[in-house]
Order: C-alpha cells, then structure tokens, then sequence
C-alpha cells in the first residue's frame, strides 16, 4: 500500500482526539460574534454636512479695538465714561450726539470694555479727540467701570500719549473730602504722559446743580472744538434719534423680558456668580419697623442669601434694583394715551454700536417704564429740549427750549420750575397739557433706573446667610403740592415677608468696600454714625462680639450715636445696650437731639470726651469710622476732631489738621456718607 492510503486503527476503548478543542470552538464562535455585531450594529458614520463659511471679524478685535471700531464706522470723537449711577454715562451719550451737529462723529464707550492703550494710537484718525466724562464714587475712588483704566493710568509711566488730543468732565460732589477726584486725576495723569488738553477740566458738583455746571461747560467747549479743528458748525438744532421703534404683533412670550437686568429669564433659573449684570432674588425673611413713634418710617429687613454663595464683610454695602411705584405708570400711560403691554423693541440705529438697546429688549412699555426707567426724577435739560418739538403750543415749547439753554433766565426756570418744584416726568406732562410726545421716544430719552446701595447692617461672620438693610422711607410734599415718594425706600417698605403666600423678593448684590474694620482687632475703633448712619457700626459691633466669643484679644469698641429722640427713633436700643452689657461694645454715647431746649449732636459728645478720644487716636492707634449725611454732619465731626487735636495735642490750627488728614492717609479715618 502506498504511505498516503495507509490508515493507523485506535485500539478499541481509546478515546478519539478532536479535531477543535473546546476553547478553539469558543474563541471561534467569538470572532464570529464580533464580526457579525461590527456589520449589523455598528454606528454608521453621519455625512458631514456642508457649512458655507462666514466671514467674520476677529473677536479680539471686535471685542477691545476702539480704534478699529471708530475707522470702521467713520468716527473721529470718542467719549469714555466712568458711572456709578448712569450720570456720567448720560452726559457721555449728551456728548457723543452733540459731535454731529458740528459735522463730527461721536460714540461712548465704557473703559471696561476696551483696551485702553489703543490711546496712543487715536492720532490715527484724523481730528480725533477723547472725551473723559468721569465720575468719583466713595472716597475719592473710581468707578467700577473705571478701575480697570484708572490703574493702567497708575502703572504705565513710559506709556507715549502725543498725539492724543482729550478734555475731560469730572463728576463730583463738593460735600465729599475728595471732590472730584477721580476726573482730576485722569485730567492730570493724561497730561503727564504727553496727551494735549484742548479744552479746561469742567468740575460738575451734584450738591448744586450738576445740570446746570455740565450745560454752562458743554455750550464753551463745542466752539473751542470747532476752533480747534477748524470746522464750522452746521446749525441743526434738530432732534436726532439714537434708536427706532419696532412694535412685535407675533411674539412667543418667553422671549420678551420681564424686568431681569440681565439674561432673559434669570430671576426664573439664577446661577452664579452673581453681580449687577446678574442679581440675585433674596427672598425677605424680616421687615419691621424700628423708630417707636414721630412721623417717619424707619426700617429693618432682612435678606435671605442661602445657597447663593454670595460673600461679604462688614462695611459692604448692599445694591438692590427696585421698580417704580404701578400707580405712576399707569398714570403716565393714562395721560399719554397708549397702551402699555405692547410689545416694543427700541433699536439702535447704528448697528455697530456695542449698546443694541437703551433697556433689555423686546419687552413692554408697562415693564419699561416700571423696571428699567427713572421717572421720578426731574428730567434733565437736554431731555426738555427733545420734547419741545412735541409740545403744540408755542409757549410751552418756548418755555422748554428756554430750559434747555445755558441763558441766565433758562437757568433760573429750569431751577425754579423743575429742581426747586420737584417735578418729574409725569408732573411735566400734566402740567403742560399741549406736551404729549410719542411714548417710544420718551422712553428713548428717560435715564435708566439705577440699582440703590446701603451699608450692610450686619457681620457675615454672625450671619453668614442673611443681609440686614436699614433704612428711611424718603416721602415729601412738593411746592405743587404732590406727594412724592423715594422710590427705593417705599418698594422696600412694601416688600412684606408673605405676600399673598408669596414670598417677596429682592434683585440685589453685594459692592465691596474700603470701609473696613482693622485688620489687628487688638486696635480699638471709634465709630460715629447719627441716625441711618449706625447700619455698617451694627455689623462692626456683631464682628468685635463675635472675636470675644471666640476669645480674641480686642480694643475698645467705641460708639458715638444720635437721633432726635429717646423714646421715638433711638435705633437698635435693645441690641446696642445688650452689646455694652456683654461687652463687645465697651462705651456708648447718644446724642438725643431734641430731648432737652438745646440741641445736641454727636460732636458735641466727642468734644465732651475730648480726654479720651485723644488717648485712643493719639495713644491707642484708633480708628475712627463715620458713616452717615456728608453735607452737615461728616463736616461738624471733622471739625470736632480739628478742635480736639488741637486742643488736646496742643497744635495749631493748621496741624491739627494736618494730623487728621494723615490719619485718612493712613487709613484710619474712614467714612462712608452720603449727601
């Protein structure tokens, strides 16, 4: 037999081998498996669709470059703002509107929106001029939107400005120490590094007339403008309108805005970080009342910020967006004939312009007017010289434009008529019958309605989720005889903690501050504030407690208080007398102006004192904190403490003063005050 034929037979009983192993057909069937799935169940791969490609500018640029924006759009005068309460970016618009009617192209522009050393390359274009209108907030310090400009003033010493031609508007109030600080220095500074001046610092001061300082500096610096540039003028005194009116008949609701400040639909889903683009709804878990008789109302509410990982220190203060009392609107819509749940959009007409809307829009004119304008205050001139065209007797507009002028007798009716009369919009328009302007333009030309800002009356460290607020309901009767209401104050007082089993809530957030306790706590504080002024000494004196609790070593925790009377305004009597009981406020003094025939204000406790204010300022390294009216009190207080210096540290005038100024130097004279 051939080998290939030949087969070898198996014993019988002898298992026959397989020709797979049992692992083989395993690992067989499991490729299989695989291979199968690959085919039947794996995802197909989706076309790739074809996107036609936009031309786009680059965001950098679109988003820092002032120079390119202003080659782009033809313009030639840029003007920078720095605002707390939206004046300074009023007076900016004023300015930038005004450039056309000298044949010149103006836009506004916030500092913080834009790379600040592009200044040296404004020479670029030509007859190109800045514009600072500058506002100082506090002590002498920037704005928010300005700090970021203000330090880069600071720290660029070798920075070239040349060939940048500028003027600047300095917003201010002559009761503060720092008087228009902040438009002084940028006035200065920009000098310093090379820039040319071509018309004189204006100097506005709220405690006068700030309108009045603003229209007086505004009618001499256009002529210097024009001398400057060699232009002429054009003569066209008419209205020009910044945004046009779009009416929506056909609107899904959840896209018009509802009074958020911000994104559409934030008071519904709020998320953090929130700030003044995006406040946050604190819920009031406390509102009562705190004066026990006398005709005011003085109040106590507490906010609740649980969850909100919102932070801050005693001394912050706390800023809330309030709306305007539905009784006023709905007069105004009553006397200008509208109906006010319309859908509107007021859009810019230039459509390269950072700012698409004077307010969040689409929303309605009931919304506009209740939540993002200011119609309790006296309209300014250059809102009365729009309106003119409207009004159909002769007088009247005469009257307004009148107002509107820098002429001695404008001047005087515009103070005596609007200012001293406290005649808002709506007074206006009911006294001037012949006065009915179309509402879209009036709510082109209102200002915005402004968050409010109150010293925390509370310390984070014994409340760390809530803000305590106090406050006086601001209500007075006009030389008209209307009654007129501080808007924040009564929104508030009305802010009841169940409100038809609603919670009431607050849009708030928090501005931090330099009023702040001392860093050692074994340095004693003096802390002097008069009526609503004792709001950031209640936080400061629940702080100093609250170290003692946790057995820190601190100084003396003095307080200098004052009201009119013992049993109708003494504000926290309960918890100031519990805090000296226990210590953590170690002398108390109130002032109780009209307990006795003459009158008796904190300064004349501190003078009383004199010993031992000395000892703890000059010894004790004290500080010293006031909080409260800037236009009397702050002033008489300074000057108790220019006695008592001189006095006691046997100095003259003039050291003494010198030694208190040293101290605000050092920081250890701080106020926080108002006018």
């Amino acid at each position: 037999m051939d080998a290939e034929t030949t087969t070898t037979s198996t014993p019988l009983g002898e298992e026959v081998e397989p020709l797979f192993s049992n692992l083989d057909i395993f690992l067989f069937s499991l490729i299989v498996g695989i291979v199968i799935y690959w085919f039947m169940f794996r995802k197909k791969p989706e076309p790739v669709p074809e996107f036609k490609k936009i031309e786009t500018q680059a965001p950098s640029t679109r988003e820092t470059s002032f120079i390119e924006k202003m080659k782009k759009m033809g313009k030639n005068i840029i003007v920078f703002y720095g605002s707390q309460t939206g004046t300074g970016e009023e007076f900016a618009n004023r300015l930038s509107k005004d450039a056309q009617r000298y044949g010149m192209k103006g836009m506004a522009a916030d500092p913080e929106e834009y790379d600040m050393a592009e200044l040296s390359r404004l020479s670029e274009i030509e007859n190109s001029l800045a514009i600072f209108c500058m506002a100082t907030y506090g002590e002498g310090d920037p704005t928010d939107n300005a700090q970021d400009f203000y330090d880069w003033l600071q720290e660029n010493d070798d920075e070239e400005l040349s060939g940048l031609n500028y003027t600047v508007f300095a917003l201010g109030n002559k009761t503060y120490e720092h008087y228009n600080a902040m438009g002084k220095y940028v006035d200065k500074r920009l000098e310093e590094l090379g820039a040319k001046r071509i018309f004189d610092l204006g100097l506005g001061d709220d405690d006068g007339n700030l309108e009045e300082d603003f229209v007086s500096w505004r009618e001499q610096f256009w002529p210097a403008v024009c001398e400057h540039f060699g232009v002429e003028p054009l003569g066209d005194e008419s209205s020009i309108r910044q945004y046009e009116l779009k009416v929506h008949t056909d609107i899904n609701m959840n896209k018009v805005y509802s009074g958020e400040i911000g994104r559409l639909k934030s008071f519904e889903v709020q998320k953090p970080p929130f700030d003044s683009k995006n406040p946050f709804l604190a819920p009031v878990t406390v509102n009562r009342r705190l004066n026990k008789g006398g005709e005011r109302h003085l109040m106590h509410l507490e906010l609740d910020i649980t969850g909100s990982k919102i932070r801050y220190e005693s001394g912050d203060h706390v800023a809330v967006f309030p709306t305007n009392d539905s009784a006023l609107v709905n007069k105004l819509g009553q006397v200008l004939g509208v109906d006010l749940d319309v859908v509107i959009s007021l859009n810019n007409l230039d459509e390269e312009s950072n700012k698409k809307h004077p307010f969040p829009c689409p929303t309605t004119y009931r919304t506009a007017l209740t939540h993002y304008l200011d119609i309790t205050q006296p309209p300014r001139t250059n809102v009365l010289y729009e309106l003119a065209q409207y009004a159909t007797d002769s007088k009247d507009q005469e009257n307004l434009r009148k107002m509107a002028s820098s002429s001695p007798e404008g001047k005087s009716l515009y103070q005596n008529w609007v200012l001293d009369a406290c005649r808002n919009i709506l007074a206006i328009l009911e006294d001037m019958p012949s006065l009915r302007p179309p509402i879209d333009h009036l709510c082109e030309l209102l200002p915005r309605l402004q968050a409010r800002y109150y010293s925390i009356a509370s310390s984070s460290k014994v409340h760390p989720n809530s803000i305590h607020i106090c406050a006086v309901v601001v209500e007075y009767q006009t030389k008209t005889g209307r009654l007129n209401k501080g808007v924040a104050t009564n929104w508030l007082k009305n802010k009841l903690i169940s409100d038809n089993g609603h919670k009431s809530m607050v849009p708030m957030y928090i501005r931090k501050s330099q009023f702040r306790l001392p860093f050692k706590a074994t340095n004693p504080v003096l802390m002097v504030g008069p009526g609503t002024g004792i709001a950031p000494f209640v936080g400061f004196i629940q702080e100093r407690g609250w170290l003692k609790e946790q057995g820190k070593e601190v100084g003396e925790t003095v307080m200098y208080f004052g009201c009119r009377h013992k049993n109708e305004d003494y504000l926290y009597q309960e918890e100031l007398e519990e805090a000296e009981k226990n210590a953590a406020l170690t002398q108390l003094n109130v002032a109780f102006s009209r307990d006795q025939e003459h009158k008796v204000y904190v300064q004349h406790l501190l003078k009383a004192n004199k010993e031992h204010v000395w000892k703890l300022i000059h010894s004790e390294n004290a500080h010293i904190y006031i909080c409260g009216d800037a236009r009397n009190m702050a002033k008489d207080v300074q000057l108790a403490f220019y006695e008592i210096a001189e006095e006691q540290g046997e100095m003259t005038r003039s050291q003494a003063t010198d030694y208190i100024k040293k101290l605000m130097t050092k920081g250890r004279y701080s106020q926080d005050v108002w006018s």
